[in-house]
């Protein structure tokens, strides 16, 4: 798992501490009506397990610390996804019970967990793609992107290996085409996170946004 630990010879890590204190803060930021449970009280459990992985780590760590590490970082990008899909689901039941009447509320919702959507799921396919800190594949990979499947002369990117942002580009893709472009899923979980993100992405832009403007009008 790459969140749990503070490498720089592949990546640096800063901008993926910044895209997950972006999705704290963009839940903080939505209507109170639309969190599940006490918002500054959430995202503070989320803050302090950001700053829990992100402590150096120690190469000599005991293999039960390394899990516990890998553990905290998925209970986190598993909260953030949770507690948006949360959202969404009490954004659509306000829909269907006609309690939400306020269209400029509902479009800067829909807005903030269509955002969240696309970061959190950039960051899952980040964290699971099977690819080392020294990037060497630990077992079988995730996503197949272009420059994995042409030759180094036809791309002239030799020894290229995927950064968050070529993950973060694939959630975007996904979020917004409802399907894969460049990058293909080829493990279950992939194929599975990308299903719920789609998901998630349509019910948001379908339901709410469409909903938002008709109200407006």
């Amino acid at each position: 798992m790459k969140l749990a630990h503070i490498h720089k010879r592949i990546e640096p890590i800063w901008h993926v501490q910044l895209a997950i204190i972006l999705a704290i803060a963009a839940q903080v930021l939505l209507s109170k009506e639309f969190v599940v449970g006490p918002r500054y009280a959430l995202a503070a459990v989320e803050f302090v397990l950001l700053m829990a992985i992100s402590l150096p780590g120690n190469s000599r760590q005991r293999p039960s610390h390394r899990l516990l590490r890998r553990l905290l970082a998925l209970v986190l990008l598993s909260l953030i996804a949770i507690t948006n899909i949360a959202s969404l689901v009490l954004i659509s039941d306000a829909l269907l019970n006609g309690s939400a009447t306020n269209g400029h509320v509902l479009i800067y919702s829909a807005l903030v967990i269509y955002a969240t959507n696309v970061i959190v799921f950039g960051l899952f396919y980040w964290e699971l793609d099977n690819r080392s800190l020294e990037g060497t594949i630990d077992g079988e990979r995730d996503f197949l992107f272009p420059q994995q499947s042409s030759s180094a002369e036809a791309t002239h990117q030799a020894g290229w290996q995927p950064t968050f942002f070529d993950y973060l580009y694939v959630s975007v893709t996904n979020a917004t085409a409802f399907s894969p472009t460049d990058a293909m899923p080829l493990t279950y979980r992939a194929k599975l996170l990308m299903t719920v993100q789609a998901f998630t992405s349509l019910a948001t832009i379908a339901l709410v946004a469409a909903r938002a403007v008709n109200i407006l009008k």
